[in-house]
């Protein structure tokens, strides 16, 4: 691809390019069929039977039904609305809320936020390899527990948590589940029938999607109180003209996904795999998260005495990440990996390498030699 000659992108999990035939797929959207899907004119419901055809597309992707579907921004909008949405619903039953420690910021700033207005969340630890503990969940599930929220891959070190075992828990104890799929979505099998989930929020922006489309599935008869008002569009849970191209683009994304799965595994996973192993291979370097419950794409390795933005700054033509958090020129350590044990200055010390179906063994071959270049013991910086 044009845009990814000049620069080795390895950041995938961060946000991905779009592909070519999603942007095909929405280029008559941008253009000439650009009519508001909810107008009652022949030119907007033409354009409403596309969307139709497409929130059919993406359903049958997750196994869902069409009208399950909440179209949003997003992937934080649609964990804000679910999260407070649910709560707010089921406040008569509890105020108890369950998440995770190494949660994305949407889920445990959302949940602070219901802090502040007297709900109580319970911040699951984990253990070294970042999954949680499912006794220890079992246990915090109360009778006022409303929801339990836990994210399906972290976007940090890529560990996949037992998503099945975790909503017969809570759904065992009368609460619902929820789940932030971003980083599944797209890459493996979701069925949220055989899953058991209740809630599961995604972005288009992580699949080879355009940014500015989210999906939030909610599964029929729960309850939700909307977040935004103003023209009860989405069956009144979320108001606001439709992102026609948005929805078109996903729904195409969908469709390739579905088709190209098991070969994108196969060979990322190679990939991956050839990145991870040659990199341990350095001194004082030690592997972040779990070795085998982890999705096919992510790696995330702690290069001892080393400083990640350092790092970064110096691979010019090689996108990575740090994992931190930037904030009013305030840098922070992963929570993530805080979470899992790490010190500040091993959380300082990790990268995030998250690759896509546009790398090549060629990016691999140059970023292992870029990395043991700069982390020689005797390398000058100029």
């Amino acid at each position: 691809m044009a845009y990814l000659e000049h620069i080795l992108y390895l950041d995938y999990n961060s946000t991905t390019p779009i592909d070519s035939r999603v942007l095909d797929a929405i280029l008559p959207f941008l253009k000439d069929n650009f009519a508001n899907p909810s107008s009652t004119h022949h030119f907007g419901q033409s354009i409403n039977e596309k969307v139709k055809q497409a929130r059919e597309q993406i359903a049958n992707f997750i196994n869902a039904e069409p009208n399950e579907l909440i179209f949003t921004s997003g992937a934080t909008e649609a964990i804000n609305i679910a999260i407070k949405g649910v709560s707010e619903s089921y406040s008569n039953k509890g105020k108890h809320i369950i998440t995770v420690s190494t949660e994305h910021k949407a889920v445990l700033d959302t949940s602070k936020d219901l802090e502040r207005k007297g709900f109580e969340v319970t911040y699951l630890p984990v253990q070294p390899t970042g999954l949680i503990n499912l006794t220890e969940l079992q246990k915090a599930i109360r009778p006022d527990t409303v929801l339990v929220s836990v994210m399906y891959v972290n976007n940090e070190t890529g560990v996949i948590q037992p998503i099945k075992e975790i909503s017969k828990l809570a759904h065992e104890k009368g609460a619902l589940f929820m789940t932030d799929a971003t980083q599944a979505v797209g890459k493996i099998e979701i069925d949220v029938v055989d899953l058991g989930i209740d809630l599961l929020c995604f972005s288009g922006h992580k699949m080879y999607a355009p940014k500015g489309i989210g999906v939030l599935y909610l599964r029929n008869k729960t309850k939700l109180t909307p977040q935004m008002h103003g023209g009860g569009h989405e069956q009144g849970l979320r108001s606001g003209t439709l992102n026609v191209p948005g929805i078109i683009a996903l729904a195409k994304a969908c469709e390739i996904a579905s088709e190209e799965m098991a070969l994108n595994q196969r060979n990322i996973s190679a990939l991956r795999d050839k990145l991870e192993t040659e990199l341990l291979k350095l001194p004082n370097t030690a592997l972040n998260g779990d070795s085998e419950n982890k999705i096919y794409n992510t790696t995330n390795i702690c290069f001892k005495g080393q400083d990640a933005n350092v790092l970064i700054g110096r691979m010019k033509n090689i996108a990575v990440s740090n994992g931190s958090a930037c904030s009013s020129a305030v840098v922070e350590p992963s929570h993530v990996l805080k979470a899992m044990g790490l010190s500040d200055d091993e959380a300082f010390a990790s990268l995030r390498f998250s690759l896509g179906k546009y790398n090549s063994i060629e990016d691999i071959e140059t970023v292992i030699s870029k990395i043991k270049e700069l982390t020689q013991p005797n390398f000058k910086y100029a």
